[in-house]
Parts: C-alpha cells; structure tokens; sequence
C-alpha cells in the first residue's frame, strides 16, 4: 500500500509546489482554451517572462499564516500534487473554506491518492466548504472527481450548481460540510 500524507508546506518545501504549479497551468490550459503570453509563461499579462517572475504572485501563500494554506501531497515521499486552501475574506459568499486549487501530477491520478488527500484536508477543517472548477465538458474528468470524492465523503450530503463567481466566471460550483476526523 501506498503511503499518503498530507503535510502543510513550509518555506522550506514551498519551491516543490512552485516546481508544479506551472504544470498545473498547463493542464488548465486544455480545458480552458488558454494559451501561454508571448515568453510561454502561463498568466494574462506579458508582465511575467519567467517562471521566477510568476513565482512572486504565488508567494501570498506563504505571507497569509492561518488565513491560506498551502498543502503538499506525497505519495512515499514523492511529491504528488498540491492543495491551496483558503479561508475568508479569500472565499465566495458564506463558506468558511474554499479549494482555491487542487492538482494531482499525473502518474497519481486514478489510484485514489487525490480522494484520499482531498478527505484529509477536509476532515481538518471544520465548517461550509466551497470548491469549483470548470463546468465544461473538457473538465468532466474533475467534476467526477469531485462528484465522487463528495458523494463518498458527505454521504451525498453536498450540492452542485452552475454558477458565476465574480472574477472566475461560469463554475461547477460544489458546496458541502466537514464532518469531525474519525
């Protein structure tokens, strides 16, 4: 059996999530049509010429203690993917906690890490929990996901609804409550 932890990241570990984030970029680009800006980074704005220059916009992760929580995924200590879970004032309506991003590297997906991880983090927190994701056809993939992991972990005990969130537009929106760790 596989060994899963789920360890909130440090600045010593933070350049592991920074390594990825860029991979998880790119596998956002396929389901949101997204291209790279003219130095083939993965941002809006022709500001960011490296992966160092974007680098400086994620670190609010780390500046944001008990407000943001960036989590590391490891499968036998291999790093496996990320978490990024916020609390307010960074959430949507009345949640207490938002999936701000969630990515699982590829040659982990499918065996149940990413379910497994999922439910960690939510056991931690207790309270209303938003996560969205795009609601597109390109992305059913994650909405299954989603649609598993919560069914599993909420008894089906969640909603699901299209939905416009301000400055990310049309969503997959799932909203549910943690329950206490077993």
């Amino acid at each position: 059996m596989d060994k899963i932890t789920v360890q909130l990241c440090d600045l010593d570990t933070k350049a592991i999530i920074n390594n990825m984030y860029p991979l998880y970029l790119h596998d956002l680009s396929g389901i949101r049509n997204v291209l790279p800006n003219k130095f083939g980074v993965f941002e809006e704005s022709d500001d960011y010429k490296t992966l160092q220059d974007q680098i400086a916009v994620f670190d609010i992760w780390w500046e944001k203690e008990g407000v943001l929580f960036p989590f590391l995924i490891r499968v036998n200590d291999v790093p496996a993917g990320f978490a990024l879970i916020a609390t307010p004032p960074y959430v949507y309506g009345d949640s207490n906690y938002l999936v701000n991003e969630y990515f699982i590297l590829r040659p982990f997906r499918g065996k149940g890490v990413g379910e497994h991880a999922a439910i960690e983090i939510f056991k931690r927190f207790l309270g209303k929990w938003m996560l969205y994701t795009t609601g597109t056809e390109k992305n059913r993939n994650a909405i299954a996901f989603w649609r598993k992991t919560l069914l599993r972990y909420t008894d089906n005990q969640f909603t699901e609804e299209d939905k416009e969130l301000g400055d990310v537009g049309l969503c997959k929106v799932f909203t549910f409550s943690s329950k206490a760790m077993d």
